[in-house]
């Protein structure tokens, strides 16, 4: 007689796998129970769910064998019931997905298909919340060039938090505009300054002109304090422009590169593991951000450490945009400076709205290796964008 849940899958604990054979996706569950019943068998949702990152048909197939599922369909390594008011059926769960699906080809967009594919749409709600890579897939990607420890030596900054000036209005200004924005606001001691995420190219704004004009005003302003200040230009576009872009930039002496998030991870992965891409990446999680009520931000922000983010803007309990719960903006920063094997840490960026009265807080939770980015919090200073600037080295030097 057949079982209703297939041994293939939930006759596992955590205990019962090699770790460094699965990917294991932790995730929270809601189903409502319909009006006219008072059960649920949530097992059985379950046993969807997890075939629909690996083997699923919703039609037997003789080819589906029990070898094939004992191989490479997803294990349920944990089932957590939450206490749920009458109506619903809540739960968290662990999956593990067989490494062996990509056994040789390691890749993000195979890797993001397993844990966060069709799964979404057969639970009334569900969401991502944590998500454990073993060392084995983590060999595969080379994470952040320089990290925490290479920015600092970078700059030659050992202990303080830094401070980034991101340009103001979003897009518009012509080169030279540019140029003195990061001039004035490296004179005060801005560590970097960033193009803003939506910054493009524009007939009034070519990106090439954008960057010389950058540098030489990175040039002045290095001569006149002997403090160094890298420029992230950003080189957001299609796919396949990218990494020509970020070469391009390079080559002109560029200091450092912002990268979208919707340009996506591959995009990441591919030019922070080009040797020839020797300086940070910033990456800019907008985008991202219409995947929270479906995954983390730890996860996300993990996955975009393994792909080569340097920094990375992030959420905060004291910025503008609450993106999310206190506990996952400090969580999200923990996890991105914590042991990651090989990978290098990447800089927390709590970000938005962000004015140099936050630092006491702020550095109280997160502690020094973090950046704090500031448009108006630098550029709104009434003396000015270089005054506005040494506001924030103030409140760094005042604790």
């Amino acid at each position: 007689m057949k079982q209703l849940y297939d041994p293939n899958m939930f006759n596992y604990t955590w205990e019962s796998i090699d770790h460094d054979q699965y990917v294991v996706g932790t995730y929270y569950l809601e189903d409502i129970i319909d009006d006219d019943d008072d059960f649920a068998d949530h097992f059985d949702q379950v046993q969807r769910l997890a075939l629909e990152g690996s083997t699923s048909s919703w039609q037997e197939v003789s080819e589906d064998t029990p070898e094939v599922r004992e191989r490479l369909t997803s294990k349920v390594l944990g089932y957590f019931e939450v206490p749920a008011p009458k109506g619903k059926k809540q739960a968290v769960i662990q999956l593990g997905f067989a490494v062996g699906a990509w056994d040789v080809n390691v890749n993000v967009p195979m890797l993001l298909l397993s844990i966060s594919g069709n799964f979404s749409v057969f639970a009334t709600n569900s969401r991502l919340l944590d998500l454990y890579i073993p060392e084995k897939v983590a060999k595969e990607f080379g994470g952040p060039k320089f990290g925490i420890s290479g920015i600092r030596e970078i700059l030659g900054v050992p202990e303080r938090p830094l401070i980034l000036q991101i340009i103001k209005p979003k897009m518009g200004m012509t080169p030279e505009e540019t140029a003195n924005q990061i001039y004035q606001s490296s004179l005060g001691g801005a560590d970097l300054v960033k193009d803003d995420e939506m910054c493009s190219e524009l007939a009034n704004c070519s990106f090439d002109a954008r960057l010389e004009a950058g540098l030489k005003a990175l040039e002045k302003s290095e001569k006149e304090t002997g403090e160094k200040t890298l420029y992230m230009v950003s080189i957001t576009d299609e796919s396949c422009k990218v990494h020509e872009k970020a070469l391009r930039a390079v080559r002109a002496g560029a200091t450092g590169l912002l990268l979208a998030y919707s340009a996506g991870l591959s995009t990441l992965r591919e030019i922070a593991e080009d040797p020839e891409i020797t300086v940070p990446i910033m990456l800019h999680p907008s985008h991202m951000l219409t995947l929270l009520p479906r995954i983390s931000f730890p996860v996300l922000s993990k996955l975009c450490r393994l792909c080569g983010a340097d920094m990375m803007l992030s959420p905060s309990n004291w910025c503008s945009i609450p993106a999310c719960s206190t506990e996952e903006c400090n969580r999200n920063v923990q996890v991105m400076r914590a042991p990651f094997y090989h990978i290098r840490r990447t800089w927390p960026m709590p970000a938005a709205g962000m004015y140099p009265g936050v630092v006491p807080p702020v550095l109280q939770e997160c502690g020094p290796d973090i950046i704090i980015p500031a448009g108006g919090g630098i550029l709104g200073h009434p003396m000015g964008y270089t005054a506005g600037a040494k506001a924030w080295r103030q409140a760094f030097t005042s604790l």
